[in-house]
Parts: C-alpha cells; sequence; structure tokens
C-alpha cells in the first residue's frame, strides 16, 4: 500500500491523492485503509517508531564512558545503516514528495525534532550534562538530515559512510571555530 501510495503521490500530488484513491490503487476499500493508517500522511510516516529504535539501539550498545558525540555518532550511523541501497529509490520519491509538500515538511521537521529530544533524552540519561545533550542530540540529527539528502541525490556511498563523513566535516569546522576564537 506504501508503494501505491507513493507513487499516487508522485503522480498526482499528495493534496489531490486520496485514502479512497490508494486503497483502490490495491483493490482494498477506504475503510480497509482506515484499519492500517489514521490518514494519508501516516503512510509516509509509518515505522517512524522502528526508525527512532534503530538510533537508540546503538545508543545503548556504546559503552557507559563514551563520549556523548561519540554515542550521537554511533546512533546516526546506525540509524542511516537501515537505509540500504534496496530502499534508496523508495526513499528518494519519499524524499521528493515530502520536500514538495509544506505541511510534509513541517512533519517531517517534527519527527527529525523527536528524534533529537529522545537521543538527547537517552545521553541525559547516561550521565551526560543536559546542554551538551542538546547540543550532540541536535548535531547529530542534523549529519543525519544532510546525509540523507546527499545519498537520496547520488547513492553512490552508503548512507553510514555519508554519516561519517559529515561528522568529519563538522569536527573540521568546530574546529576552525576553536581556532578563531583563540585569535580574538
Amino acid at each position: 500500500m506504501r508503494g501505491a501510495a507513493l507513487h499516487l503521490f508522485a503522480e498526482h500530488g499528495y493534496d489531490a491523492t486520496t485514502a479512497a484513491d490508494i486503497a483502490a490503487a490495491v483493490g482494498l476499500t477506504e475503510r480497509t485503509f482506515y484499519r492500517y493508517f489514521a490518514d494519508k500522511r501516516e503512510v509516509l510516516f509509518w515505522g517512524s517508531v522502528e526508525f527512532e529504535e534503530s538510533f537508540l539501539d546503538a545508543v545503548d550498545a556504546m559503552p557507559s564512558d563514551a563520549p556523548a558525540m561519540a554515542v550521537v555518532a554511533a546512533a546516526v550511523e546506525g540509524g542511516a545503516s537501515g537505509f540500504t541501497p534496496e530502499r534508496r529509490e523508495f526513499a528518494a520519491l519519499r524524499h521528493r514528495i515530502v520536500d514538495a509538500t509544506p505541511q510534509l515538511r513541517e512533519r517531517e521537521r517534527d519527527k527529525m525534532a523527536r528524534l533529537a529530544t529522545i537521543i538527547a533524552d537517552r545521553l541525559t540519561a547516561r550521565g551526560v550534562d543536559p546542554t551538551d545533550a542538546e547540543l550532540a542530540a541536535h548535531s547529530g540529527v542534523t549529519v543525519f538530515t544532510t546525509a540523507f539528502a546527499l545519498w537520496v541525490a547520488d547513492g553512490t556511498r552508503a548512507p553510514d559512510a555519508v554519516c561519517r563523513g559529515l561528522f568529519d566535516d563538522l569536527a573540521r569546522l568546530t574546529g576552525q571555530l576553536k581556532s578563531s576564537t583563540e585569535t580574538v
């Protein structure tokens, strides 16, 4: 049903596609559609709990004394590793649909903000200062969203590898900040 919905959204636009259209495309009734999804938006955001868990599982697997950014990098790479080459076409199509629809872009931002919050909460529970936890978690989610956009646009490198490269870029950039404040 999700694949049919994506193709309908791509062909007719998100706003012009109804739940009844999606159901009919897979030979179901609209009523059956609503047994699976609260609304057509949920077709695009189904699996959010599993998505979050892929990040949190990686947090939990890290040693308790690991630095906050190392934990966040592991979380982001763990979450990104679920995006396999087989999922790229679906992910790229979903990304284009979300990007083209203001209400879906807002929902996606909310999803990513929630992810940052739950990672920060998990870091705080590990004893990380709450401000450091927030800064690390939001930085990590920014790395993930940037890596994801690069992956769906290009796809030549695995998303977790793109994340590692972006964490290196972030470290380089924060090193520049430290250097510039030392000269002041």
